[in-house]
């Protein structure tokens, strides 16, 4: 895929999920240096990646952080975002650490309730947020 929009680090979220946006606000707030842009897994784009990096588009089972043009998937993209922005936040990235075989079932337990453990509706991104939004 040689989609000028995807140069540079993103993150592919569930658009529709409390925690996903929650994550990706999380990280624009703290993103000082605006590394990060941000699509939706629902966005043909979105779907696209996922499809890319051997995903099922319509599981939406993950983010996907890509950096570096590396994709990083499940508890990884979680530990790469965290890496990126510097501390303290750096310290967080320590849940890279974990050995696939606890954090991987770890966040899909998290993803596979994610709707169960907030509301499917989200509130409207910040201006500064919208403006980093890719589709």
């Amino acid at each position: 895929m040689t989609d000028p929009r995807v140069d540079g680090d993103l993150i592919v979220f569930d658009g529709h999920c409390l925690l996903c946006s929650g994550f990706v606000r999380f990280v624009s707030r703290r993103d000082r240096v605006g590394r990060f842009r941000y699509v939706t897994a629902q966005s043909p784009l979105g779907r696209a990646l996922y499809a890319r990096y051997g995903l099922d588009p319509d599981a939406m089972e993950t983010n996907i952080v890509v950096i570096d043009g590396r994709p990083h998937v499940r508890m990884a993209s979680f530990a790469a975002a965290m890496a990126a922005l510097g501390w303290p936040w750096r310290a967080l990235a320590l849940a890279g650490v974990l050995p696939r075989f606890l954090g991987d079932p770890l966040y899909r337990f998290i993803a596979n309730n994610r709707y169960r453990l907030g509301r499917r509706s989200c509130p409207l991104p910040s201006a500064a947020l919208r403006d980093r939004l890719i589709e």
